[in-house]
C-alpha cells in the first residue's frame, strides 16, 4: 500500500530565504515518509538569496533549481492540493493569504529574517544558521506528530504549538 503524500507550503514575503531554507529541509527530513514540500511569496524577490544557497550547501541539501516564486502559482487550478500551509515570517503571517483548496491546517511559524541582518559575513551567516535550525527543530516535531490519532482540531493546535517554541 502507498502511503498518501502530504503537500506543505511555505509562505514569506520575498520568498528568498526563510521559506526555501523550509523547503528544502521538508523535502529531505520527509522525503521516505510521504511529504513533499513547496514555498512561495506574497511578493517575491525574483531570486534566492546567495546565504540560503550556501547554509544549504553547508548542510548537503541541494543548492540548484531554487527560484523565488508567488504564491498565486499555488492558488491555480492543477497546482498541487496543500495539507499544511505555514507562513515563515511576521509580514506574511499577517497578510490575506488565497484561500487554499480542500481547507489545509494552517500555522504561523514566523522567525526573524536572516536575510535583513546587516554586519560582518560571519554575523549574518550565523543569522541563516540561526533560521535553519530553528525550522529543522520544527519539522522534526511535526514529523513526530502521530498523524493518524489526530483529529483536525488537535493537529492544528499542534501545528501552531510548534510555532510557539
Amino acid at each position: 500500500m502507498t502511503e498518501r503524500i502530504r503537500n506543505v507550503l511555505f509562505i514569506c514575503t520575498g520568498n528568498s530565504a526563510r521559506s526555501i531554507l523550509a523547503e528544502a529541509l521538508l523535502n529531505d527530513l520527509g522525503r521516505h515518509a510521504g511529504w513533499r514540500a513547496f514555498s512561495a511569496g506574497s511578493h517575491p524577490r525574483g531570486e534566492v538569496h546567495p546565504l540560503a544557497l550556501k547554509t544549504l550547501a553547508d548542510h548537503h541539501l541541494p543548492t540548484d533549481g531554487w527560484h523565488s516564486k508567488g504564491w498565486q502559482t499555488f492558488a491555480q487550478a492543477g497546482a498541487p492540493e496543500m495539507d499544511f500551509v505555514f507562513t515563515v515570517c511576521d509580514q506574511a503571517g499577517g497578510e490575506a493569504c488565497p484561500v487554499w483548496p480542500g481547507q489545509p491546517v494552517s500555522a504561523h511559524w514566523g522567525l526573524p529574517d536572516p536575510a535583513a541582518v546587516e554586519g560582518p559575513d560571519a554575523v549574518r551567516e550565523r543569522a541563516f544558521l540561526d533560521a535553519f535550525v530553528t525550522l529543522r527543530r520544527r519539522l522534526q516535531l511535526m514529523l513526530a506528530l502521530p498523524l493518524a490519532g489526530l483529529d483536525r482540531l488537535a493537529l492544528q493546535k499542534q501545528v501552531r504549538d510548534i510555532g510557539r517554541q
